[in-house]
Formats: C-alpha cells, sequence, structure tokens
C-alpha cells in the first residue's frame, strides 16, 4: 500500500512539474518507471505481466520419497531448473511403482493427468495405445537435436509405431550378485555358465545344514525375472515382430528350464517369491540366499542396511545356448497429451542434460546422456562397470500395449508349475493359448 501511495504521489508531482518546465510525458513516464522498479527492489515485490506469468507443471515418478534420488531431485535438479526457468514451478508426486501405473490409468479416466511423468519403459507401449502419450517427434521442432544426445538403446524404449513418446531417463540391467565367502567354503566356482549356476544352486542349499541356505533368491516370477533366463537359455516369448507365440513360449527350450526351476524349488534350493519369504536383500546379507540377480541400486541397499557385509561380489548373467543375456530395463520420461506443452518439454530436456543426469548417476541411476556417460564422475563410480558390461548384450520385453497382460500370464504360468498346481508343460501350453487370444484379436 506504501508502495502505491509513493508511486501516485510521484505522479501528481510529474504532473505539476510537467507544466512548469515543459518536460514532455514520456519522460516523466520513464522516471516514474524507474521510481517504480527501484521501490519493487527494496520492498521484494516483483512486477508482473503477460510475460512474467509463472506455469506450473506437475510431474509424477516413483522415485521413493525416502530415497537418495528423491532428494538429489527436490533438493538440487529442480531448483536449478527453477533457477533457470523462472516462469515455470514444478510440483513433483512421487507414486509407489506399481501404484504409478494404476493411477495414471484412473487419471486418465478422469481427465488429471500430470504434466510430466516418469514411467517405466515396459508401459509405453500400452499407454501408447490408450492415447495418453504425447508424440514427441511430431511435436517439438527440436526433437532430433535433443535425441541425439541421448543413447540409442534407451531412446528406443520410448518408439512406438515409428514415434517417440518420450525419452530414455535412466537405463539399467541387472547382474548375478553371489556370496563369495559361501561359495569359497563349498569349493565352489563362480558361474559363468547356465549350468554351473544350477549346480552351485544345488549344491550349496544341499551342504546348508540345519540352518537353511537357498543357492537362488529370486523375489518374482514376471518377465523382469524370468525373461533373462529364457533368453540366456536360447528360447524366446514370443517371435521378432510379436504376432506368433505358439512354439515360443512353450518351446522345449523353455519347458526344459522351468522343469529346472521346479527342481530347484522343490529341494529348497531356489526361494523369495512367495508371500512371507525372507526379503532378498535381508536374506543375502544374512547369507541366506547365495545368489541372486538384481540392479544397480543393490550396492545402495546392502551398504545403507547391512554396512558390515562385505563378502559379495557380481558377475554377468550366466551363458547358455542362447548367450548372456539379461533384461534391459529402465525409464522413460514422457509428456502426457494433457500437458503444458512447451512448459513440460522444457523439463524433459532439462531432465535428459548432463548436468541432471550427472546428479542423479552420483546416486545410482545409470545416465543415458551421452555426455553425462563420458563425465569423469560417472566414469570414476566403480559399481556402474558391471552393468555397462552386461548392457552391451541386455535386451527389452517386447515393446507391444499387450505386454502387461501378457507379463502376467507368464507370472502366473511359473508360479502354478513351481507351487504344482501344473505341470511345466501344461503351463506353458495353456498360457500360449490365452496370449493367442491376446495377440490375434
Amino acid at each position: 500500500m506504501r508502495m502505491k501511495t509513493t508511486v501516485m504521489f510521484i505522479g501528481v508531482l510529474m504532473s505539476v512539474i510537467l507544466i512548469f518546465s515543459g518536460c514532455s510525458k514520456e519522460e516523466i513516464d520513464n522516471e516514474v518507471g524507474e521510481r517504480q522498479e527501484e521501490d519493487n527492489e527494496e520492498t521484494g515485490n516483483v512486477t508482473t505481466d503477460a510475460t512474467d506469468k509463472i506455469t506450473e507443471i506437475v510431474f509424477w515418478h516413483h522415485y521413493n520419497e525416502q530415497s537418495n534420488e528423491n532428494k538429489v531431485l527436490t533438493e538440487i535438479i529442480i531448483p536449478e531448473f527453477e533457477k533457470q526457468n523462472k516462469n515455470i514451478k514444478v510440483e513433483t508426486v512421487s507414486h509407489d511403482w506399481a501404484d504409478l501405473h494404476k493411477k495414471m490409468i484412473v487419471a486418465t479416466t478422469a481427465n488429471e493427468l500430470p504434466d510430466v511423468a516418469r514411467l517405466d519403459s515396459a508401459w509405453i507401449p500400452e499407454f501408447e495405445q490408450m492415447g495418453i502419450l504425447l508424440s514427441l517427434n511430431n511435436e517439438f521442432s527440436d526433437f532430433e537435436e535433443v535425441k541425439e544426445e541421448i543413447l540409442e538403446g534407451p531412446m528406443n524404449t520410448a518408439k512406438v509405431k515409428g514415434n517417440y513418446y518420450g525419452l530414455g531417463l535412466n537405463t539399467n540391467t541387472k547382474v548375478l550378485f553371489y556370496n563369495n565367502e559361501l561359495l569359497e567354503s563349498n569349493n565352489l566356482p563362480v558361474p559363468k555358465t547356465m549350468e554351473e549356476f544350477f549346480e552351485v544352486a544345488i549344491k550349496i542349499s544341499a551342504n546348508s545344514g540345519e540352518q537353511a541356505i537357498w543357492g537362488y533368491g529370486e523375489p518374482g516370477l514376471s518377465g523382469w525375472n524370468v525373461c533373462p533366463l529364457i533368453w540366456s537359455n536360447g528360447g524366446e516369448i514370443l517371435n521378432e515382430d510379436y504376432t506368433e507365440v505358439e512354439g515360443y513360449l512353450n518351446s522345449e527350450k523353455n519347458i526344459a528350464l522351468l522343469d529346472r526351476l521346479v527342481e530347484l524349488y522343490n529341494i529348497e534350493a531356489m526361494s523369495g517369491f512367495n508371500s512371507g519369504d525372507m526379503p532378498m536383500t535381508d536374506g543375502f546379507a544374512q547369507g541366506r540366499y547365495a545368489m541372486l540377480f538384481d540392479g544397480p541400486w543393490k550396492y545402495a541397499e546392502l551398504r545403507g542396511g547391512h554396512p558390515d557385509f562385505k563378502s559379495y561380489r557380481t558377475t554377468t548373467m550366466p551363458e547358455g545356448d542362447g548367450g548372456s543375456i539379461q533384461v534391459l530395463g529402465g525409464e522413460d520420461i514422457s509428456i502426457t497429451q494433457t500437458a503444458n506443452k512447451e512448459a513440460s518439454w522444457e523439463f524433459v530436456k532439462f531432465m535428459t542434460s548432463e548436468f541432471a543426469q550427472v546428479e542423479m548417476g552420483k546416486v545410482g541411476q545409470i545416465p543415458v546422456n551421452i555426455q553425462a556417460m563420458s563425465n569423469e564422475e560417472i566414469k570414476n563410480i566403480e559399481d556402474f562397470s558391471i552393468f555397462i558390461e552386461a548392457l552391451k548384450t541386455a535386451k527389452a520385453r517386447p515393446t507391444i500395449a499387450e505386454w502387461p497382460q501378457i507379463d502376467t500370464m507368464i507370472t502366473d504360468a511359473f508360479t502354478s508349475a513351481l507351487l504344482g498346481a501344473k505341470t511345466p508343460e501344461d503351463a506353458l501350453n495353456e498360457a500360449t493359448m490365452e496370449i493367442e487370444k491376446i495377440i490375434k484379436k
């Protein structure tokens, strides 16, 4: 109020001076404007006009609220983005991984989608089919320039029917974590082949004594978990263009693999996927699981929860008839159809910039920005080296909209076989018939 009074007084005073001095109105207006700017600086007020309008965008993600990644996002990356883009404010909303998928679907029907979302790369085809996501290459003139700054593999996870519905944001895969002390005490080798992997799991469990030790700890039976075993063993789920499942999912290779897993489970050499089973990280650190497959985040989990546990090592996926093939994971960052497009695009570009990628890399997110991968801070992170090696042969899950349904059917088939409800052959044959109905409709 004091500022407005001061400005009004100056205006009246200048009008009087104008009358007696012959000064132009333009000169007086300029002087009033300059004084008003000075008053704004003194009081901390900011003059806004059409060009100073603040645009708010909402970013949904699944960085855990208690994680270092979320801390970096909210305390380093977004403040820097807002500093460089003073007219854009970012509201972040954290969801659990599984909840985010559900909430995106619910938000579609309620027309309450966020502007930007960090999505599991496997979700992109499904959401594209639902019409949720914006085709970035058709919307933004500088898309190709931005695309060239990102690794080709992660970028292709966002590509559906020739268009890009996101940018690669971070990438990952899994490697074999093993308890070196357990292997050495049992005179067992670090498994380099699939056959050695099964043999080591069986022998360690057989020698466990009174306290059970499972040779293989596996937290789930979805595609993320079983695809590496299928591919490395020489099997497939679908043909190359994802139009056939008969003879692929229910192949002799896959039936034989599932037979081996059933054998492990029946002799108590495998555990972890049932509700109530010992959690992976705790069980591994306590010497109850000898081997497990996991991503780069496992280092942080072990150091944070079990800092005294040092007897673990890593190696790439044991090689089978199909080679050493792990699953390609990671997230993409996408813009929704209802977003404030330009502001969202600026944020998406910033999240894939060298600065943001390096900061996230420091807390365990493997970058996709090419310059960030060459950054000395990233190159000096020893934890990444084994995963970067594994990424050379990692393979993406089928990029089709029906994948979530197919994934569920694979999970059900493997679960029913391991729990003895069906034979491996019957379980895979029945899943094949159900998947045929989906991809042929």
